[in-house]
């Protein structure tokens, strides 16, 4: 039954996604159709470019034409949109990810009239969770509505012998209480892997609860503060200046009682995934309650500025127990069922 819910939700998140997307892609009246190029992997061309949204497109007058690896890119089109997301099942197999992220840059500069969504480079950055919140954390937005920060957290690149040392001096101590934005609640420490690589080792999470558990982690990773937030984080998607909220179950708060008596590394599989919907469920409103609408507009049009970025989504969390102190805590471009 629970498996059932939840490829029914995916589906129904999908849906909004290829909505917005269609919405985002749709020319204006009187205009001639829009012809939109896609380089994307299988498993992304299997999820996104489903028959309703192919209809949903032709009937706005937009069409969607495979890229063909095997040829020049600037040979193909013409297009007026070329959407990608690839990895080296498109890829032929003599390019690397470097040069094929410059054809695209060269294809950019000798078609400025087409929109390539989005910059190589700048999509590059958020696959880096050493960079990926850099932009939140120099927004430092505050504002009527509540305040967007990020967790604090280290990078970590080799000798896993070192981090409990590295981890004192940064402040990040285990398993006290530490303070952030000058309040004081208890935090374990979030392991991620540093490179967001599309693979399913680069979605695992590990919470690492004491000094020791710290030497067994494998770098490269971020460590990053472990903030409560009720077990609900928002996911907020972006599609040019439109932007649509979910929430979703994420992992329980911890404890102090859990701070005393665990220790070790917990390990988590990519954890959306086996979330659920949590929009309809009874949810206590200070835990519940959407972000205001206009901080995350705001948000939103900031980041796309910062991050050169038109269609990406913001994991975000409010901290359990405030009312309008909300932390980003991760950024994931062209996302889709996860």
């Amino acid at each position: 039954m629970r498996l059932k819910e939840e490829t029914e939700f995916f589906e129904e998140e999908e849906e909004r996604e290829q909505t917005m997307v269609a919405h985002k892609f749709s020319p204006q009246p009187m205009m001639k159709g829009v012809v939109v190029g896609y380089a994307l992997t299988s498993k992304k061309i299997k999820s996104f470019l489903q028959p309703k949204l192919e209809g949903l497109a032709r009937n706005k007058g937009i069409l969607f034409v495979a890229i063909d690896q095997h040829r020049p890119l600037s040979d193909q089109g013409p297009f007026d949109i070329v959407l990608h997301k690839v990895s080296t099942d498109f890829r032929p197999a003599l390019l690397s990810g470097k040069e094929w992220r410059q054809i695209l840059e060269d294809y950019r500069q000798t078609h400025p009239e087409v929109t390539v969504l989005d910059p190589p480079d700048a999509i590059q950055q958020v696959h880096n969770r050493q960079f990926m919140l850099q932009e939140v954390a120099d927004l430092n937005l505050s504002d009527a509505y509540g305040t967007v920060g990020v967790p604090r957290q280290l990078v970590i690149k080799k000798d896993p012998a070192s981090i409990p040392d590295a981890v004192n001096k940064a402040g990040l101590r285990l398993p006290l209480g530490i303070s952030i934005s000058s309040s004081h609640h208890e935090v374990v420490t979030i392991a991620k892997p540093l490179v967001v690589d599309g693979s399913a080792k680069s979605h695992e999470l590990s919470l690492a609860y004491d000094q020791y558990s710290l030497r067994i982690l494998e770098p490269p990773l971020v460590l990053q503060e472990f903030v409560n937030h009720g077990g609900v984080l928002f996911k907020v998607y972006v599609v040019g200046d439109a932007i649509k909220v979910v929430k979703r179950f994420s992992l329980p708060d911890v404890s102090k009682r859990e701070l005393s008596t665990n220790a070790g590394v917990f390990r988590f599989p990519r954890v959306s995934c086996a979330a659920a919907s949590a929009d309809d469920a009874d949810l206590d409103p200070g835990i519940g309650e959407l972000p205001p609408r206009p901080l995350l507009e705001r948000l939103g049009k900031e980041l796309r500025r910062r991050l050169g970025l038109r269609l990406f989504n913001l994991d975000i969390i409010r901290e359990h127990g405030t009312r309008d102190r909300f932390y980003v805590i991760d950024i994931n471009y062209f996302p889709g069922k996860q």
